[in-house]
Parts: C-alpha cells; sequence; structure tokens
C-alpha cells in the first residue's frame, strides 16, 4: 500500500477519534452547566403555595425547594414495586397531597418503605397523619419508568404511575407534570435518603482520554513505520562472488 493511501487512512482516523473526544468534553461541560443549575435552584428561596404548580413547563421550578401545607388524600397512596434504596428493594410511596385553601394537587414521593417478601400483597405500614400536615421537599418530575409487561396496572401497588391516567382515574386535580419529593429525617414508617443525582461526568472525561489516547496512537504508528528515515545502502557499493 502507498504510504499517501496510509497517509489519508491515518489522517481520516485521527480526525475521527479526536472529534469524538471534544464531542465527550462538551458533553461533560454540558452536564457541569446542569449541575451547577441544578446547585442555584437548591439554594434558592423554598416554594409555597400552588402558584409553581400551574406552569406547564416545569424545567423553571426543577430542584427547587418547597414548603406546602395541606391535607394526604392517604387512600389514593401508591407503592411503586423494585424501588431500590440504599442497596435493599421495597416500595417509593406515594401519597396525593390536596395543598391547604385550594383545590390543587400534587403527588408527594414520600419515602422508601421496604417489602415483605413473603406476602407479596402485604402493606407496608405507613402513617398519613389526618388533618393539616407540612411537608418539606424539593421539585422533581415525575418518577422514573421500569419495564413492565403488559398493561399499566390499577392497584395500590403498581410497577409504574402515568400521573394522567391518575388523574382520570381518581378525578383529583392532580399535577400531571411535576412532583416533590419529600425530604427531611426518617419518619412515619418511611426512610427518605434519596439517591444524589449523578450527571456522570467523569464518565465523559474519562471517554475524552481514551479517544484521545487513540488519536495519539494513530499518529505515533503512522509516524513510525511510514515517517522513520530508513537506512539505505551507499550507491557506490559492489557486491562481488
Amino acid at each position: 500500500m502507498r504510504w499517501w493511501t496510509m497517509a489519508i487512512a491515518a489522517f481520516l482516523s485521527a480526525a475521527l477519534t479526536l472529534s469524538l473526544g471534544f464531542w465527550q468534553l462538551r458533553r461533560a461541560a454540558e452536564k457541569q452547566d446542569f449541575v451547577r443549575a441544578m446547585q442555584v435552584a437548591q439554594n434558592a428561596k423554598p416554594l409555597a403555595g400552588d402558584d409553581w404548580i400551574q406552569g406547564e413547563d416545569p424545567s423553571s421550578v426543577l430542584h427547587r425547594p418547597v414548603q406546602l401545607r395541606g391535607q394526604w388524600i392517604a387512600d389514593r397512596t401508591v407503592f411503586l414495586d423494585n424501588r431500590q434504596m440504599n442497596a435493599k428493594v421495597g416500595f417509593y410511596v406515594l401519597t396525593p397531597l390536596r395543598i391547604q385553601n385550594t383545590d390543587t394537587v400534587v403527588m408527594v414521593q414520600r419515602g422508601w418503605a421496604p417489602r415483605n417478601f413473603v406476602d407479596r400483597s402485604q402493606l407496608p405500614v405507613v402513617e398519613s397523619p389526618v388533618g393539616s400536615v407540612d411537608v418539606t421537599g424539593r421539585i422533581a418530575l415525575p418518577p422514573s419508568k421500569l419495564y413492565e409487561m403488559g398493561g399499566p396496572s390499577l392497584g395500590a401497588i403498581r410497577q409504574n404511575l402515568e400521573l394522567s391516567q391518575f388523574r382520570l382515574e381518581t378525578g383529583l386535580a392532580l399535577a400531571t407534570h411535576v412532583t416533590v419529593v419529600q425530604t427531611g429525617p426518617a419518619s412515619e414508617g418511611l426512610l427518605r435518603d434519596w439517591p444524589a443525582v449523578n450527571a456522570g461526568v467523569e464518565k465523559h472525561h474519562g471517554y475524552a482520554a481514551q479517544w484521545f489516547a487513540l488519536t495519539a496512537l494513530i499518529v505515533g504508528l503512522f509516524a513510525w513505520f511510514q515517517l522513520r528515515r530508513r537506512p539505505s545502502l551507499p550507491k557506490d557499493t559492489d557486491f562481488h562472488v
């Protein structure tokens, strides 16, 4: 293979791996911006009432702290199955909260409770005080969905929860684009050691380093095999038998 063919192949390969490395750095920068924006939101003044629920775009209020007063709608509590906390499998417990002096209802991710693996239909004991309660938390998107065979379930124990469908099912004036993750120490039979958001910035830096190393390897191998000076025989050398 001629050297210029190898040169073109090496150039294209190096350009590709180099561009992939810079793409990973851009992804890392985007996620760093996300983490900074989340930290700013978390340190903002807590929201109250229901004004923040009225907007359809949740991005402006995500991760903001909230301090709510309302009443639990305990008979509509949902237990999301196969959810982990502290490396143990159990339920995420969600209860609708009707905000005081309004008809607005927001779904609160109240915490985690263990599962009875002997009697899988048995629900954990969760206290839901009657009357006005104060809830401190942060604004979040609806719970992530797990793989589910068949259609959505409608009982207290569910694999996933679609808020739009739950609003129709219950007739509640439920916000469908945001929830509240309750924070604070364990109480009411629930743990609240919520996992920290991991943006994966280090992962992208690692991928970028791998792509840049591959670029250097391609350039180094081309230089070694194609551009290094090869020894040659003197022109006046004669061979005799």
